[in-house]
């Protein structure tokens, strides 16, 4: 069952229950205090609630003159697959129009199919590839970007 999510902006408030997702998710993750950059000047972050209020994932960008880094997209395992992923990538994106950037960048493990399957459904573009760019373990990082301008 696809649950109801309502994404809003990330706050200090929400910082130590995404960094547990953050630790569920990656073998490097970012710490509450790291996490902490997605919700100051020069980033951007969104949870996605629960009708609980319970965060089920989140994502962020670090923001450029004209660009955002989507640092990471990330989704509590037991919520993977029921949409949770496109609303926080929906609200990043709603976020960096809104801002006026032109575009979008992000890497993503080469593994991840998951993750790249998404981000070509929103119109994301393989542009290049980092070799040995992530750890635990060492895989390419694909970097995936989305032209603003042209996705209107």
């Amino acid at each position: 069952m696809i649950p109801a999510v309502t994404v809003c902006p990330m706050e200090s408030r929400h910082l130590s229950e995404v960094a547990e997702i953050e630790a569920l998710c990656f073998a490097e993750p970012w710490s509450a205090n790291a996490l902490r950059l997605l919700t100051g000047e020069s980033g951007f972050g969104v949870v996605a609630l629960n009708e609980e209020a319970r965060i089920l994932g989140y994502g962020g960008m670090l923001i450029a003159p004209d660009e955002g880094q989507i640092t990471n997209i990330a989704v509590h395992p037991d919520h993977r697959r029921l949409g949770v992923g496109h609303a926080i990538l929906s609200a990043l994106e709603q976020e960096a129009l809104d801002r006026g950037l032109e575009q979008l960048s992000l890497e993503v493990r080469v593994s991840n199919l998951a993750a790249i399957s998404l981000y070509e459904r929103h119109g994301f573009e393989a542009a290049g590839r980092r070799r040995g760019f992530y750890r635990h373990p060492t895989e390419d990082g694909l970097v995936m970007l989305l032209h603003l301008s042209e996705s209107n």
